[in-house]
């Protein structure tokens, strides 16, 4: 070593003296567990006598956790040569090069070719379509109420471009997850004693998604799991290789790991391998209809040959913020629904702690608005005016917004800008690359739907954007949108209408420029119709430049044709259309895009300090801040397994408010299984599961907080939500925190080391 490394405290001692056999440890927030395990790993690699090809195997769940193993792991062997002694891979990471080296095992060319989320999403969209052309009344009479006939077409759009999409992406990642065939699926679809709509759907669906992969020799990513298990079943003597190359696999967030995951790990082990495997039930928060689950994890700690450890010291939060998390927990374990209490959504250990080293209390740390009641905008104004009141004095601290939702995060965005507050936007999509999207959408609905005035209009607000504000500007886009015959405007041919309304009577006053702008934009849209018969991305550059003036928006508009080239159609009518739809999803923060390095998957909150994080509840685990606003704590975003709680999934204009993704699944359990299914059940069963997932979810949510913690809740769009039954909770913990620090929830401080300074934890 290059240098010391820092004293571990007790309990990361006891995991540190890990040499071989299996070992399941169960850490808290902010116990140090990467740091813990990367430790490890340098350690094994020092001290493990690995021969010729062998290396120590650190497995994770996403790949921004990758990058901080391989940099801990590489800081800790310092300028030794040994990188080569041991990998740091994803789940996914490790099924492919599994399935990469021996792709003929499980029925692959050579050259076979992995298709990303963007590519799978358009062939599942291809099959739904084809699937509702055949079958355009598709779930009216099962699944919709009696008065079905008055159905709006809004209400039809909804189910046929959001439900049904959805249903069919879970029904196929859910039947690779179960290892189910298209053809095993049909087989059982014509055995089963009664129908089933939408296993029928998801089937048929599920056949031609994946005619289409082979015609493209490729594979998804639900695939590379599913088929490195059945190579590592199929040949004996390739898992025996394997498992001599990685005589050790440390595991780290196996809170996470699914079915599939947990055995294709179980087969590179084998009956002798060694496995330490880390993680924390409690923030389990990745559950919903997946087949991961933290009683993998909580199974393993207690099977026979398991070595059970925990990692319960915690350096990050005060006390107080302690005291709370604990007290949820213990809340949790005495659920008044008893349905909830028995899916165990929190459990021990308990967070502990240190004697030294954790942030001190201050007064009025912990804030619960139980009595606030809020709308949604009342909720960002108020956020966004208590950030903007304290963050002038507190520069050298950080801080995070956590909202429940992408789309929820672009409206606080724009508040938290209104008040001309420093904003670092960690959604799918900042707010520069929305606005680009956005002024690209509008531009693409104008050459998309020549004849739509609203285009038009909106078209030459985009265009003159810096001017968007002006008289004149809104005064032409008025003129545009009164424009019934549009052709007469951009192509007129006998019959101008520009020059028709600049002489009418009531016009004589109107300004010159009025005029100007106007036969300017038609010269400027003109160009941009002969231009639309180019490629996507030749087409994005002329109008980018049109429309922007930054290099950072001319950069992003790049990055976005780029993205688009990928469309695969030949006709460039429909290309349009499709990009339109496309910009869209990017412009309202739908769907995720990574154009520039600040939409990067690494982050580190302790390079923001004097900013406002904004970020949603999933994103932050692992995260940590000085001060958290945990936002939108209702009965919705959090709910409990009451009656009264409204539960996402459930559909409004469905009967009975059904949960489709619930029943869907449920439908291929069935036919799985055999067993019997009876309509609405599973929708009951997911709000069980959804509640204790939510109450993680709470959970990571307030173990984000180091100093202080803010938490409101809001009344939804439509004004009918309460304060989630564990806000009640909280503020009777809250208000009844009388022990000293360590003693509440059989809490016992413990010593603080010199690595709890250099972790920050």
């Amino acid at each position: 070593m290059s240098r010391p490394l820092p004293r571990p405290r007790p309990s990361q001692a006891r995991i540190l003296d890990y040499r071989q056999g299996r070992m399941g440890v169960a850490a808290v927030p902010g116990s140090g567990k990467t740091w813990t395990l990367s430790l490890l790993a340098a350690q094994l690699v020092q001290q493990t006598p690995l021969a010729r090809g062998q290396q120590i195997l650190v497995v994770t769940l996403v790949n921004a956790a990758r990058g901080k193993f391989e940099q801990q792991v590489r800081e800790f062997l310092g300028e030794q040569s040994l990188g080569t002694l041991y990998r740091v891979r994803t789940l996914h990471g490790l099924a492919k090069d599994i399935v990469s080296e021996r792709p003929g095992l499980v029925g692959l060319s050579d050259e076979f070719e992995i298709l990303d989320e963007k590519e799978t999403g358009d062939i599942l969209s291809d099959a739904v379509h084809t699937w509702f052309r055949a079958h355009p009344d598709f779930g009216l009479e099962e699944y919709f109420p009696p008065h079905a006939g008055q159905r709006s077409e809004q209400i039809l759009q909804a189910w046929r471009g959001r439900e049904v999409p959805l249903i069919a992406r879970n029904f196929i990642q859910r039947a690779k997850d179960y290892r189910l065939s298209p053809e095993r699926l049909r087989s059982a679809l014509a055995d089963y004693p009664r129908l089933l709509p939408l296993a029928q759907m998801g089937v048929a669906v599920f056949e031609d998604y994946e005619r289409a992969l082979r015609y493209r020799g490729a594979v998804d990513f639900q695939d590379l799991i599913r088929l490195a298990l059945e190579a590592l079943e199929a040949d004996e003597d390739y898992r025996a290789r394997l498992q001599a190359r990685w005589p050790v696999i440390l595991e780290d967030e196996a809170q996470d790991s699914s079915q599939l995951q947990e055995a294709i790990l179980r087969q590179l082990i084998g009956a002798t391998g060694n496995w330490v495997r880390v993680g924390d039930p409690n923030q389990a928060i990745y559950e919903t209809f997946t087949t991961a689950s933290p009683e993998f994890l909580r199974r393993f700690l207690l099977e026979s040959g398991v070595e059970a450890r925990e990692l319960p010291e915690s350096g990050r939060s005060a006390p107080s913020i302690i005291r709370l998390a604990n007290r949820l927990i213990a809340w949790a374990t005495q659920h008044p629904r008893e349905e909830v209490r028995q899916r165990r959504p929190l459990a021990g250990p308990t967070i502990r702690p240190l004697t030294e080293g954790n942030p001190a209390d201050q007064p009025g740390n912990i804030e619960i608005h139980l009595d606030r009641k809020m709308t949604a905008a009342e909720e960002r104004d108020y956020v966004a005016g208590r950030i903007a009141e304290w963050l002038p004095g507190h520069l050298d601290r950080t801080l995070a917004v956590l909202v429940p939702t992408n789309k929820a995060g672009a409206e606080m965005a724009r508040i938290l800008r209104a008040y001309r507050l420093p904003v670092v936007e960690m959604l799918k999509t900042t707010t520069s690359t929305r606005q680009v999207a956005g002024a690209l959408c509008r531009i693409f609905d104008l050459l998309a739907h020549p004849t739509k005035t609203a285009a038009l209009a909106d078209g030459l607000i985009v265009w003159q954007r810096e001017e968007r504000e002006s008289k004149v500007v809104i005064e032409a886009a008025n003129q545009l949108r009164n424009c019934r015959h549009v052709e007469a405007y951009l192509a007129p041919r006998g019959w101008d209408w520009l020059q028709e309304r600049r002489a009418e009577p009531s016009l004589a006053g109107a300004p010159g420029e009025l005029w100007e702008r106007l036969e300017a934009f038609r010269e400027r849209v003109r160009i941009w119709q002969q231009a639309s018969l180019l490629p996507v991305d030749q087409l994005i550059l002329p109008v980018a430049a049109d429309l922007f003036g930054e290099p950072a928006e001319i950069a992003t508009a790049y990055a976005i044709a780029l993205h688009l080239q990928r469309i695969p159609l030949d006709q460039p009518r429909d290309t349009l259309h499709q990009c339109y739809h496309e910009l869209r999803e990017i412009a309202t923060n739908s769907r995720k895009f990574v154009g520039l390095a600040e939409d990067g998957d690494q982050f580190d909150p302790s390079q923001y300090p004097g900013q406002v994080v904004l970020m949603t509840h999933h994103g932050a685990k692992g995260l940590e801040w000085d001060r958290v606003y945990l936002t939108s704590v209702n009965n919705y975003d959090f709910p409990s397994g009451d009656p009264h709680d409204v539960y996402q999934g459930e559909v409004y204009y469905l009967r009975d408010r059904l949960n489709p993704q619930a029943e869907a699944l449920a439908q291929l359990k069935a036919l799985e299984t055999g067993a019997p299914y009876q309509l609405g059940e599973a929708g009951q069963a997911a709000r069980i599961d959804y509640a204790a997932e939510r109450l993680r979810l709470l959970y990571v949510g307030v173990t984000r907080a180091r100093r202080e913690l803010i938490i409101t809740w809001n009344t939804g769009r439509m004004g009918n939500l309460q304060p989630a039954r564990s806000l009640y909770a909280l503020t009777a913990a809250l208000a009844n925190q009388v022990e000293s620090p360590g003693e509440a929830a059989g809490e016992r401080a413990v010593p603080a080391t010199p690595i709890d300074a250099e972790e920050g934890a």
